[in-house]
């Protein structure tokens, strides 16, 4: 790095430091958490803490509400791809490799705790789970839970791709699949690029269908999830299975 490089560089971060400093100290993020509680600060302020620093003139909070107006909200943030990030003035390669991290880990989290949960007693938890798994995806997929005689996760799998607005599903290979894992238990679901989690003709269609192929070998189909933007339609919920 050249020295005007890292002139700037040093200028930029102290700029990022001298603003936040503005902020009186119990009302700056990092302060505000150890002193009040984690649930106690906005989206934006557990984002000032996890980026760290701003970029020259901008401090780190006003970068995070910038982060969340752009994307929508911070499920459009963790949502964005490395592409989408890195067109924003303020995150460069360390700051989007955060992010991601943040979403990889919570997802293993909840992949954990799926591993040893029965998924009948954690409706909540299993839309969190499936929720991430589609989170950001620009074109239609349809993934199974395939789950054990005690409704506990053996795999979650993409099984069928589409386009942005439709996937092409065939019932033997759910059927296939739920015979090599052994699965007492089946949850499908898919996801609605355009953000729309209400269920089409074709989906309640294609549900009986599987759940047709499931019972002629003893495996129950418990629902088929419809995953859209910050949405998620369970169709046994609305008694469509």
């Amino acid at each position: 790095m050249s020295n005007d490089a890292q002139h700037q560089d040093s200028s930029n971060h102290s700029n990022a430091c001298r603003a936040i400093q503005e902020i009186p100290e119990q009302e700056r993020p990092r302060e505000k958490l150890l002193g009040q509680g984690a649930q106690a600060l906005s989206d934006a302020e557990l984002l000032a803490i996890l980026l760290k620093t701003g970029f020259r003139g901008t401090h780190v909070l006003n970068l995070s509400r910038q982060l969340l107006h752009h994307f929508d909200s911070l499920d459009g943030l963790l949502s964005a791809n490395q592409h989408q990030l890195s067109k924003v003035k303020g995150l460069g390669p360390a700051k989007i490799a955060e992010l991601s991290a943040i979403l990889e880990i919570c997802q293993r989290v909840l992949s954990q705790r799926m591993a040893e949960k029965n998924v009948i007693n954690s409706p909540t938890a299993t839309r969190q789970y499936l929720q991430l798994h589609f989170r950001g995806l620009q074109r239609e997929e349809f993934a199974c839970l395939f789950l054990d005689t005690r409704h506990r996760v053996l795999a979650l799998e993409t099984l069928f791709q589409g386009t942005i607005d439709s996937a092409v599903i065939y019932p033997r290979e759910v059927v296939k699949r739920a015979l090599e894992l052994n699965a007492a238990a089946v949850i499908i679901s898919h996801n609605h690029p355009s953000g729309d989690a209400s269920p089409s003709e074709a989906d309640i269609r294609i549900t009986h269908e599987i759940r047709d192929a499931l019972k002629l070998l003893d495996i129950r189909l418990l629902d088929h999830m419809v995953i859209g933007k910050g949405e998620v339609v369970s169709l046994a919920e609305r008694g469509l299975i």
